[in-house]
């Protein structure tokens, strides 16, 4: 009886799998990072861009400064100078000083590690969620995120870009006219034009897709050699092994 109902339990996981997939995933439309993550002035800014707005809040435990700095072109001592505010060793791991029972109470959860956070999410959904804040004033820290409702979070790049005005229409939903949050348009009051700010942006995603996984790079290239290797030891194997069954024929 319980093997039965183990294999029931089971097979309605199997199909309802899919359905929460589905209705988990965003239902805001994904803009396209485009990232390119051999584009090392590209990951530069966006290692500048995490260390001065991101490092304060969000840490990435699982990369190390020496190791950013060499795969993405930085000299270590102008790296050390520049880019490491805290006094750490270049060798240690990107860390913050920030206590989690003091961030929980602040933002109400501790902000999460980021060394992750482009293969969990993907580098769309960061470069969306980041041109999707908002002006909310209901919201403790005056804004809002159309990617991310209820966000809890303050936007951090906001002396970048401004801060964005939400553009409300009516659109139907269930059967029912309801006022809804489909877009940002900028107050025009931020250091950057908008161009700028799309750049910025795409640089700091793309240096959060590296971090996600710093040796593909590395991993792809050798790819590209082991298949070529295999294709040689193929054609060589065929050659060898009709030489071997002519004297058979």
């Amino acid at each position: 009886m319980m093997k039965k109902l183990l294999i029931g339990v089971f097979a309605l996981s199997v199909n309802l799998l899919p359905n929460m997939v589905m209705a988990a995933g965003p239902s805001v439309p994904l803009m396209e990072a485009g990232n390119d993550i051999s584009d090392q002035p590209s990951l530069q800014r966006g290692a500048k861009l995490f260390m001065n707005y991101c490092l304060g809040c969000h840490q990435m435990q699982y990369q190390r400064y020496e190791r950013t700095f060499r795969d993405i072109g930085i000299p270590t001592e102008l790296g050390k100078e520049q880019l490491i505010f805290d006094g750490s060793k270049v060798g240690g791991h990107i860390l913050n000083a920030i206590a989690k029972e003091d961030a929980a109470k602040w933002f109400g959860a501790a902000p999460p590690d980021l060394t992750n956070v482009a293969r969990v999410r993907g580098s769309d959904w960061i470069y969306t969620y980041l041109k999707s804040f908002y002006k909310d004033e209901s919201r403790p820290f005056g804004v809002n995120n159309t990617l991310f409702p209820s966000v809890g979070m303050p936007h951090v790049l906001q002396e970048l870009q401004g801060l964005p005005t939400p553009i409300i229409e009516e659109v139907e939903q269930h059967g029912q006219t309801v006022t809804k949050v489909v877009g940002t348009e900028t107050d025009g009051k931020g250091e950057l034009s908008v161009d700028e700010y799309d750049q910025a942006v795409r640089d700091l995603t793309n240096f959060l897709e590296y971090v996600g996984e710093p040796t593909r790079l590395e991993s792809e290239a050798l790819g590209i050699k082991v298949i070529g290797f295999l294709v040689i030891l193929f054609i060589l194997a065929f050659m060898l092994k009709k030489e071997y069954w002519r004297d058979v024929h």
